[in-house]
């Protein structure tokens, strides 16, 4: 009976580490457009066309904002470890611009090395008018109100 209650303990506490570390394991995820290195090939600079570069790639992850010309595919790897922040492993950028007659221009790829932080401001920008208290929102238009013509 002893040997019994050992056993049954031993693979209860085996159960819930295996559990544990399952749990524990990451998660990856995989976002975005990565074409595949033999289409990259095929894309030759001067020659391709936006329809020659849609045919090998799809559309495009984004479009730059300020010129329609710049097609940008993006890939990234993110790595989530239970509660922890999502942390990006793996990411890569692949810029195609094109010129006035459609053709590629440029094609350059850029990885999760290339990248660089940015700092967001914590400036507040200041607005015209004045701050109103809550019993000014509240009771500020008693009264305000006129009869309309009937």
């Amino acid at each position: 009976m002893h040997s019994r209650i050992k056993r049954f303990t031993f693979l209860f506490v085996a159960g819930l580490t295996a559990a544990y570390l399952a749990a524990c394991s990451p998660q990856i995820s995989n976002r975005g457009n990565l074409p595949e290195p033999d289409d990259l090939a095929q894309i030759k600079v001067g020659q391709s066309t936006k329809g020659d570069v849609t045919d090998l790639l799809g559309t495009p992850s984004s479009v730059a904002t300020f010129d329609p010309n710049v097609w940008l595919y993006i890939s990234r790897q993110v790595e989530t470890m239970a509660f922890f922040e999502p942390e990006v492993t793996k990411q890569e950028v692949i810029v195609v611009s094109f010129d006035a007659a459609n053709r590629v221009d440029l094609m350059k790829q850029y990885h999760l090395e290339d990248g660089k932080p940015v700092e967001p401001s914590d400036r507040v920008t200041p607005t015209a008018g004045r701050e109103l208290t809550i019993l000014q929102q509240l009771f500020g238009n008693l009264g305000r109100f006129t009869e309309t013509a009937k």
